[in-house]
This record gives structure tokens, sequence and C-alpha cells, in this order.
């Protein structure tokens, strides 16, 4: 099979290219090498791949890229919450228009084959809870009052009660509630509406915390377990906001790696969760990680401090991927994280 790899340079990207050409797929990566993520060419990049330095918007480019192709594994996004709102433009020109440039690419050469697209949790805005009185609810946005007075936890719109959070299955609301996650919930849609139109089949995997080798590090796009490695690297103490006890699944990007593959080789159409299903606070991931450090008094610090567009708990059901694509997590929570103290990260300086 001929993939194209969109991304195949970056942290889950370029393992799914491992997988693919490890079995013998034919492999075009195309990669910006945007120099916010890359300073050079990685160290990493697999020398079995066709790979293509050039942007999405790059119509010359993204059409060579995709001529011949029986499938296409979407990964390349601007990643994160960013610095703060002044990323709009550069979220919507990255991942919407990049998006749009792909598809428009695919419909120009009548592509009918497997789509598969990354997006995220963020999706969902809060999870799914549970309020004694009023059954499942969705609590609105918290408020800077709340946050500021250290109330982390939402309450129950109706009656303001306290909530049980549960796990959110893919049929759940969706309600983005920062530019990154309307970002992503765009390139489902755009997807979706491409496959409607070409008869090509689309799966978007909507991936949990990734963590792993290859994560990009001292970066305001980076994930929080690639934040909290380098302040412990450099000696610090991580820094968790709120109380630490947020809520979110872990998934090594091993196995989400592999669940491309699965998704590739499938033709079941629609969002998947990809997570482990065995959720941690935030808190417990730091405490983890500090704990595979030898430096001394760097226990991490809860500083109740607060991003606006976060979100408390947000934790997924994987049945639906075991099912459809037989997509199961294999790296356990403890060994991968303290596996990560050590595994070699992306400068992305």
């Amino acid at each position: 099979m001929r993939v194209l790899v969109t991304g195949g340079l970056g942290f889950i990207g370029s393992h799914i290219v491992d997988a693919l050409t490890a079995r013998g797929d034919e492999v075009v990566v195309l990669d910006s090498l945007d120099p916010t993520a890359h300073p050079a060419m990685p160290d990493y990049a697999n020398p079995a791949a066709d790979i293509r330095v050039a942007p999405l918007r790059d119509p010359d480019a993204v059409a060579a890229a995709v001529e011949g192709v029986d499938a296409v594994c979407h990964q390349a996004a601007r990643v994160g919450l960013g610095v703060d709102f002044d990323d709009v433009e550069r979220y919507v020109d990255d991942n919407d228009a990049g998006t749009a440039a792909l598809l428009r690419a695919l419909w120009r050469t009548n592509f009918r084959g497997r789509l598969v697209v990354a997006s995220s949790m963020v999706v969902y805005g809060e999870g799914r809870y549970l309020c004694a009185e009023h059954g499942t609810v969705r609590p609105g946005p918290r408020s800077l009052t709340e946050l500021a007075a250290g109330r982390f936890e939402p309450p129950c719109p109706h009656c303001g009660r306290s909530l049980a959070w549960a796990t959110v299955p893919e049929d759940a609301p969706v309600d983005p509630r920062n530019v990154y996650a309307a970002t992503k919930l765009h390139t489902e849609h755009l997807a979706t509406s491409f496959a409607r139109e070409s008869g090509a089949t689309v799966c978007a995997l909507r991936y949990h915390n990734v963590y792993g080798p290859r994560m990009p590090q001292q970066s305001p796009y980076a994930g929080v377990a690639s934040l909290f490695r380098s302040s412990l690297e450099h000696g610090e103490p991580p820094r968790v906001f709120e109380d630490g006890g947020q809520l979110r699944d872990f998934v090594h990007v091993v196995d989400v790696a592999r669940a491309n593959v699965l998704a590739l080789d499938s033709s079941w159409p629609g969002a998947l969760n990809i997570a482990s299903g065995h959720p941690h606070t935030v808190l417990e991931m730091a405490t983890t990680l500090a704990g595979a450090f030898e430096a001394q008094g760097c226990a991490p610090i809860v500083t109740g401090d607060y991003r606006v567009g976060d979100v408390r708990h947000v934790v997924a059901s994987p049945a639906l991927a075991a099912d459809t694509i037989g997509f199961v997590a294999e790296v356990p929570f403890a060994s991968g994280m303290v596996a990560f103290a050590t595994d070699p990260l992306r400068s992305s300086a």
C-alpha cells in the first residue's frame, strides 16, 4: 500500500511512518519542517520513506505528494494551547487551511481511498458528568471568579451540586473551548464533507494525552508531560496547575501509531477515542515522572494557577475503538512514564 503521511517528521507522525515502513508499505512523507517545531531535519527521519519538505499550502508539492496514493494519514497540525489568542491565525492557517489544501488536492486526483485524520479529545470540551439529581449533564465553561477562588470542579448547571465524572463516548456532544480544539473539530468536519462527496472513507482519531519519545520540548506547543520533564531535567520541580486533580488519559505514542495503522487497514467510518482507558490525575503523572529522576527536591509543586480554556476532566471510553478496529492500548502508565524520563525528545530550538 502506498500511504501519504502528512506531518510525518513530527512526534506522532514519525512513529506512524516507522510502523508502516516496518511492515513493507510504501510511505510518502510531506512535512513543512516548521522551524518552530524543528530546528533541522530530525535524526530519526526514516530513510525508507520518501521524504518531501513543503507546507500543505504549497499546491504543487501537495499535488505531487498525493499522486498515486492508496491511503492518507493526516497528522500535520499545530498542536497544544499555544501562547495565547494571538496564535489564532497560525492555528487556522496550519490546521484549517492546511487540511483544506490537502483535501482539494485529493479531490483533484479523484481519491476514493482511506483517509485517517488526527483529531483530539479537546473537541469534547469538558468531559461527561453525572449529577445525583439530574443525571448526565454538560457544565458550562468555568468562570474566572470560580477559578480565581480555587473552585476548580464544575458544578451541576441546574442545581449547583457537585458532579461525578464519567467516561465520554464518541457520540457525546462536542464543545470546543479553545482555538486548537475548534480547528481540530473543523478538520473532522472538512474530512467528513470530503468523504461524503468523493466516496472516500474517513476515520477521525481523537487522541487523548499522547506522550513518549520524540515529543517536542521547551516549546509552548509541547504537551504537559514534556513540559514537566523539561523542568525536571533542569533540576526544577514540575509546576502543576489548579490543584493537580485534573483527570486525563495518558496514552503512549507507540500505541497511538498502532491505532493509526489499524484505522488505515479498516473501513470503519467516524470518530474513535484513542486512549488507554486508565485515567490518572495530572499530579499523579507529575509525581510518577519526578520519581524516575534522581534529582533531589524536585517533587511537584501544586501552584493553584490556571489557564482559561483548560477543562477539568476528560476521560474517554475506548470501547468503540476496540470493537471496530481492534485497538487496545498496551503500554502501562507506570512503565511508560518511567521510560519517558529518559526517552529522547526533540528540541524545538
